[in-house]
């Protein structure tokens, strides 16, 4: 099995595991909207107010936002100033890619798992819930979400970078659907 083949397979694992976990997550906006007319509903119509309601919402985005940066990674979703990139050729946009997946995305990565791990083990230990009565007490899994958005984005970020060497390191002709998005 030649190295390009064990990359390109990695790859997508790496694409299949941030694919998955992204389109299963897109469908918590659709709870997370019915949940705020819900909880804006009760309020106005029916004066009441449920703490767990409202920080359901939150936990709700904070799953979505957290655990879909990898997936919207993958699919170029994310925010850049494309005033030069949109004009170079593909190996330049290669080049651009891999040198901001090493000298940026991935140390920062890494760095959101290293600097949230003790405070989401500290959170697990007490089993960490909510300051507010009549709230969730689940806040250890909230911070959970810190350190597994950045493992999901270190792997993409991985699959990012490692695409654009293959971009660089292979003739067109051998490049495969793993390559394409350079």
């Amino acid at each position: 099995m030649s190295s390009k083949t064990v990359i390109t397979y990695i790859i997508s694992i790496i694409d299949g595991i941030n694919n998955t976990i992204g389109n299963k997550l897109s469908w918590l906006t659709a709870i997370m909207a019915a949940v705020v007319v819900l909880v804006v509903a009760a309020r106005s119509i029916f004066g009441y107010g449920s703490i767990a309601t409202q920080e359901s919402i939150t936990y709700l985005h904070a799953t979505i936002f957290m655990l879909c940066m990898a997936f919207t990674l993958k699919h170029d979703g994310h925010v850049r100033v494309d005033i030069i990139y949109h004009k170079l050729s593909r190996q330049n946009r290669a080049w651009v890619n891999a040198l901001g997946g090493v000298l940026f995305l991935l140390p920062f990565s890494i760095f959101m798992i290293m600097i949230s791990w003790n405070f989401t083990l500290n959170s697990w230990r007490v089993f960490e819930g909510s300051n507010n009565p009549g709230g969730i007490q689940a806040v250890f899994l909230l911070k959970s979400l810190v350190p597994l958005a950045g493992l999901t984005l270190t792997l993409q970020g991985i699959a990012e970078v490692s695409r654009s060497l293959l971009v660089l390191c292979l003739p067109s002709d051998q490049q495969t659907k793993h390559t394409h998005k350079a």
